[in-house]
């Protein structure tokens, strides 16, 4: 039988300012990826957003970024492995506390933006977040990018991990995304974003930028849903894979099969 998670990047409004569309998406997905007040969120936010979570049965994870808020944490950022431990604690133990005063418990911990991306390719930020993490709770699950030094990582420090693909995104022979800065880093056609998806999820494969098929594993699908056409794919991608016979379940349910 095929599993797979659908997770979405939540509570990245702050302070006046509204982003997403959170409640909406939450109908659909299985996990969601909460924004813990670094790249985005503030303390009303994240409590709105875990409160949004419980109501709608979605298991929660904590989504930490760097502290960059003007730029939305997709700015690189020059930062030692101890920087890159203490933020990841910071930010979980945050969201944690939300959590417990929901009833609820952390699922995951799927780091946001610059910082995912960064740690994708290098080894001592992706085992300095790995070891944040395992020293918090090791019973979280880490939610990294497949075939990167995120899955790698987690490996070596004894981390429960899964491994993401995004519904919406292109990909390098390298198996990296490929930068937001360059063509056919968005797939804008539905249709092939969701047969690609398929395939990632039954057939293990994607093909690359270059057109090359490269392996790749699909624990979780990471999909987008900040404005009505993107909550139409959401739906859209949910269905398409039931009718494939996927079963789309929290991340915890995928890795223990």
């Amino acid at each position: 039988m095929y599993r797979v998670d659908l997770n979405a990047d939540l509570g990245e409004s702050f302070g006046a300012y509204t982003i997403g569309m959170d409640k909406e998406v939450l109908q659909f997905i299985t996990s969601a990826n909460v924004a813990c007040g670094f790249h985005a969120g503030d303390p009303l936010v994240m409590a709105k957003t875990v409160a949004l979570a419980k109501e709608a049965g979605t298991r929660i994870g904590a989504h930490p970024g760097f502290p960059d808020l003007m730029g939305f944490g997709r700015r690189n950022m020059n930062i030692t492995p101890a920087e890159a431990k203490a933020y990841i604690q910071y930010q979980v133990g945050a969201l944690s506390a939300f959590a417990k005063a929901a009833g609820l418990k952390l699922q995951h911990v799927k780091p946001h933006g610059a910082f995912y991306n960064m740690a994708a390719v290098d080894e001592k930020l992706a085992t300095a977040i790995c070891e944040g993490i395992y020293e918090v709770d090791p019973a979280l699950i880490l939610l990294g990018l497949a075939n990167s030094q995120h899955i790698k990582a987690a490996e070596a420090v004894g981390l429960r991990y899964a491994s993401e693909v995004f519904a919406d995104r292109g990909y390098m022979n390298d198996g990296t995304l490929v930068p937001r800065k360059l063509p056919g880093a968005m797939i804008h056609d539905r249709n092939e974003a969701i047969e690609r998806t398929v395939r990632m999820v039954k057939e293990g494969v994607v093909q690359s930028i270059q057109g090359e098929l490269i392996p790749i594993k699909a624990d979780s699908i990471c999909v987008h849903g900040d404005n009505p056409d993107a909550i139409g794919f959401v739906s859209l991608i949910r269905q398409r894979l039931l009718d494939e016979g996927v079963q789309v379940c929290p991340i915890e349910e995928v890795i223990a099969q």
